[in-house]
């Protein structure tokens, strides 16, 4: 693969994982790179980075394509330690055991940033696989990390840096962070291996997590909902100045074409100035109802959030949580609460949703218009939140007509694909009937609704 060929591929894969790279910037590296040169691995990255990436949540994933395609080494690299012994085997019993001992000596006394040639010999010595493939290699971080038993790297760690004086909760804590880098180089050095010998454009497809703005909140992982958590807040800011921006720009009514002609009067019918008719501001009330059960909590979570730190725009804002029961939650969202705060506080309180703990849109419906019918009115914008599945129970449509006719706007989002509505157990099809119903998977769309909606 030529170097061209390696850049155009780099390119292409940041756009399939989501992130905006248009052709003029794809040429901005080029002369960046040009005057930089290619010489070092990292100034390349910084070149790349400066030139493609535009937000700070694109990094990580901008970071983890770039490994892909300009690997920090090939092979076992130039200054590789020989790992076969005289028989030819390099997976013994006291390879093993010599490994162990120089990993935990060597990450006791520096982290593993230091070394990462420690983590290349890992996978290198203990992660080879049989390929899927005839004479095809596989290399699997599982079975090296199994093999280098990280608790017990964890407890040797401990007991070496407490005796350099760190106290013994410190000491734990030091360590805990020095195994789980070791454990991403482990990762990252398999993949490495496997970029060598796979296709990297469907390698880089199915292994690269999207962007941050990109990823689906069905599919979020711990730590993904950790980085969500901290774009939400910014997002929100850029959103509010965007949505103050354009009402300024949209301050001005219709044209008044009387008072127009008018005035032209004193200049021989010329007009020289435009009148207009004063606007009427007019916001929304806004009531949201939220599935809070399974993998859609998440996706209910982020769009109250999102929702709550926007509440300037709104008239008043009212918000419900439900599983199989209706309870109400505006009060978690205070201003200037902790965002951690208030998704463990809306945790718990959405307990309160659930009576047999299993989703029942039907009766939630019901429930509502039975204790909440007040909260809708000809000024309310109605939002519902969820996928649509009712585990094959009553839908009871008519409680969800009465609410959206008492409405003056009614929208429903769904975090599923389309291509998933009336699969299974949804319901979107039958609902999507009495209420418009959008996809939304990500912050991106999200935020374009709320847009939207505003």
């Amino acid at each position: 693969m030529s170097l061209l060929e390696r850049h155009l591929g780099f390119v292409e894969a940041l756009r399939e994982a989501g992130l905006p790279v248009s052709l003029a910037e794809g040429l901005d590296a080029v002369e960046a790179l040009g005057a930089l040169g290619w010489s070092e691995r990292e100034t390349v990255r910084t070149a790349y980075a400066a030139t493609l990436v535009k937000r700070t949540g694109q990094r990580v994933t901008f970071d983890a394509v770039f490994d892909l395609w300009f690997p920090r080494m090939v092979g076992e690299g130039v200054a590789a330690r020989a790992l076969d012994d005289e028989s030819g085997v390099r997976d013994s019993a006291p390879q093993l055991q010599d490994f162990r001992e120089r990993l935990a000596e060597e990450m006791a006394a520096e982290p593993p940033q230091e070394h990462p040639e420690l983590a290349a010999e890992a996978v290198a010595r203990f992660g080879r696989m049989p390929g899927r493939a005839p004479g095809q290699t596989g290399w699997s971080p599982y079975t090296t990390l199994r093999r280098v038993d990280p608790d017990e790297l964890v407890a040797r760690l401990v007991e070496a840096l407490t005796r350099q004086g760190m106290e013994p909760e410190e000491a734990r804590g030091e360590a805990e962070r020095r195994v789980a880098t070791f454990r991403a180089q482990v990762e990252a050095d398999a993949l490495r291996r496997l970029a060598a010998e796979r296709d990297l454009v469907e390698l880089a497809r199915t292994t690269v997590r999207p962007s941050i703005d990109q990823l689906e909140f069905t599919s979020a992982r711990r730590e993904d909902l950790d980085r969500l958590r901290r774009e939400l807040l910014p997002l929100a800011r850029k959103l509010a100045t965007r949505l103050t921006k354009e009402q300024h720009a949209r301050r001005r009514g219709a044209l008044d074409f009387r008072r127009t002609v008018r005035a032209s009067l004193a200049t021989g019918g010329v007009p020289l100035e435009t009148h207009h008719r004063p606007r009427r501001p007019h916001r929304n009330e806004l009531v949201v109802l939220c599935d809070v059960s399974g993998s859609v909590a998440n996706f209910a979570q982020f769009t109250l959030m999102l929702v709550f730190a926007l509440r300037e725009q709104f008239t008043k804002v009212r918000a419900f949580a439900f599983v199989d029961d209706v309870h109400e939650v505006t009060d978690v969202f205070d201003p200037g609460a902790d965002p951690a705060a208030v998704f463990a506080e809306l945790a718990r309180r959405s307990a309160h949703a659930a009576r047999f703990g299993r989703t029942n849109y039907g009766e939630a419906f019901g429930r509502f218009e039975q204790q909440y019918a007040d909260a809708l009115g000809p000024k309310s914008t109605l939002m519902v939140l969820g996928d649509a599945r009712s585990n094959y129970r009553n839908l009871n449509e008519e409680a969800l007509a009465a609410m959206v006719e008492r409405s003056r706007r009614a929208v429903w989002l769904n975090p599923e694909h389309r291509r998933h509505w009336g699969t299974g157990d949804s319901a979107a099809p039958v609902y999507g009937q009495v209420v418009p119903m959008t996809e939304c998977r990500n912050l991106s769309q999200l935020s374009e609704f709320v847009h939207d909606l505003v």
